[in-house]
């Protein structure tokens, strides 16, 4: 109905909008934005509804086998492989016995990684300094630095000064899920225990409440909560450090953050969600090696933001593209995707894209708070590395150099722990309270999408590769089941139907009586984590889905 409304004329816009504005004197018009019936239920995940009181569950086998190893890490993106390869090399050089395993949702290494992205190699070639030997997938060496100011119309030239932070000088072009990939590979050929499709659902503690492991997560369960005749129970992993490296807000990181205060001496975290896509391009506008950014136009000057178009040399035109909006901005009417969309038809950037073809799509959220923001990173029994806690450079607009040292330096920091021959083994919000209430907030009109630079969202979804088992509890999790249509949609006109890259949520009128209800389309997800970031209402809390489940990226 909002929609529709929102096409009206001027005078007709205006009319509605000061009826919005008197809707707690309706009740009529304030039965549409909640009903006042029972909530019907949307979340089944046992995270919400504990197993002991459901009797569906009784009588079922929740033994859990276990495993032991030195260290265990919890995700194999740039931080995590880094810390594994770091502890295999020392382990190596030191003739030392060393167990290191390392679990990761995606069901392929590199599948859940998306980046620009530009990497500064510092970090890497003190892994691999023969890294160009070992044919490793850097290809691209920056050639060309640009940076523009983007008026409705105008592209305004600024220059880039060797010194200045965004000098790219030195730097590469990477597809980063291939450089992901690769890095899997030597870590395997090191002795690293890489499982991919096993994801981390669960901190384990001693009793003394030290981190004794996690355990993945459990599969074979119904939709609606029920175990099904295949449930397995997950496995447990007990290791003597336990390293975090879960990516930009990981859900157990979350966990973490609570039970031992690692955020009483930071700032608060903020954030933004970066959409990307890959085009191949025609020949003859490719300029391999270029770096392109950009602020401004679509963004107000309210809403912090710039994109990305990087030119990579792969044996093809090939370009990657990408928008960032700051997930402190204020509009709930804002699509971080449609601005994405429509920026690319910006006279400085439209043209690069005619006559080619987009075959890849994705996003994900990225830390922006700064050095700042960093928490506490230990904590006993084990400790958080990459861009879980945030060491993305925000000024260089670069992370992944900082992740990999972040790896090195934790490997070597418990390299010599466990190599200790007396040591004992040790057994706040931010952007979601930005937005302002609808009312307060003037409905954005994007443009409709010409299929050819611009796309629908179901269609961009498509190109990530994204799948779940269908018939398995949302992991979108939520806390009350009602507070989307009595809150969020009251007051915010549902954000999370804008905010989302994926369509995953979705208010649709009930089934009998007047008012909506929330929809969750979780097999949508591309595990971005905005969701539990943006949420006004904080209701929203991001849980691994079984392992294997997500999209399947080709460097991106």
């Amino acid at each position: 109905m909002l929609v529709r409304l929102a096409k009206l004329s001027c005078p007709a816009y205006q009319c509605f909008h000061a009826l919005k504005i008197k809707k707690n004197h309706l009740p009529l018009c304030h039965t549409r934005w909640s009903s006042t019936s029972v909530v019907p239920r949307i979340t089944t995940h046992y995270t919400i509804f504990p197993r002991d009181k459901d009797k569906r569950w009784e009588g079922v086998n929740m033994e859990r086998f276990a495993e032991e190893a030195d260290v265990v890490i919890v995700g194999a993106g740039p931080a995590g492989l880094s810390t594994a390869i770091r502890l295999k090399q020392l382990a190596t050089k030191h003739e030392k016995d060393i167990r290191v395993c390392l679990v990761e949702k995606a069901a392929q290494i590199g599948a859940h990684t998306l980046s620009g992205a530009c990497l500064d190699p510092r970090a890497f070639e003190e892994l691999f300094p023969d890294w160009k030997e070992k044919g490793a997938p850097l290809n691209t060496p920056v050639t060309e630095d640009r940076f523009g100011i983007l008026t409705e119309k105008y592209r305004i030239p600024v220059p880039i000064l060797p010194g200045l932070p965004m000098n790219n000088h030195g730097n590469y072009i990477v597809r980063l899920g291939h450089l992901v990939s690769w890095m899997g590979e030597q870590a395997e050929a090191l002795g690293v225990e890489v499982y991919p499709g096993y994801a981390a659902a669960e901190v384990l503690f001693h009793e003394d409440n030290s981190v004794k492991g996690i355990a993945t997560n459990d599969v074979g369960i119904q939709k609606d909560g029920a175990p099904k005749t295949t449930f397995e129970r997950g496995l447990e992993l007990h290791a003597k450090v336990t390293v975090f490296a879960e990516g930009c807000h990981g859900h157990l990181a979350k966990q973490l953050y609570k039970k031992f205060d690692l955020r009483a001496n930071c700032e608060p975290q903020t954030y933004g969600i970066g959409l990307k896509e890959l085009w191949i391009i025609d020949e003859k506008k490719w300029k391999p090696g270029r770096v392109d950014h950009t602020v401004g136009w679509p963004l107000d000057r309210h809403t912090y933001g710039g994109s990305f178009l990087y030119h990579l040399n792969e044996g093809e035109p090939l370009v990657a593209l990408g928008f960032v909006v700051g997930l402190d901005y204020q509009n709930p009417y804002l699509s971080p995707f449609r601005e994405f969309q429509r920026w690319k038809h910006h006279p400085s950037i439209q043209p690069t894209l005619e006559g080619g073809k987009r075959i890849a799509y994705g996003a994900r959220a990225l830390n922006e708070g700064g050095f700042q923001s960093i928490p506490k990173l230990t904590f006993p029994g084990g400790l958080l590395i990459g861009c879980s806690p945030g060491f993305m450079n925000v000024p260089k607009i670069k992370g992944t150099h900082t992740a990999m040292k972040s790896g090195i330096l934790a490997a070597e920091s418990v390299f010599n722990q466990l190599t200790n021959e007396s040591l004992q083994s040790k057994t706040i919000g931010s952007d979601s309270d930005q937005l302002k209430p609808a009312k307060d907030c003037t409905p954005i009109e994007y443009p409709k999408p010409d299929g050819q630079i611009s796309f629908d969202l179901l269609s961009s979804v498509a190109l990530s590769g994204t799948n779940h088992e269908h018939d398995q509890p949302a992991h979108l999790t939520l806390k009350d089941d009602s507070v989307p249509v009595n809150r969020n949609l009251s007051i915010y006109d549902g954000p999370e139907q804008r905010f989302c890259p994926a369509g995953v949520y979705e208010f649709v009128p009930l089934e009998q009586g007047d008012g909506f209800r929330l929809q969750i389309n979780a097999q949508n997800c591309v595990h971005c984590k905005t969701c539990d970031i943006k949420d006004p209402s904080q209701n929203i809390n991001w849980v691994v889905p079984e392992g294997g489940g997500g999209p399947a990226y080709n460097g991106m």
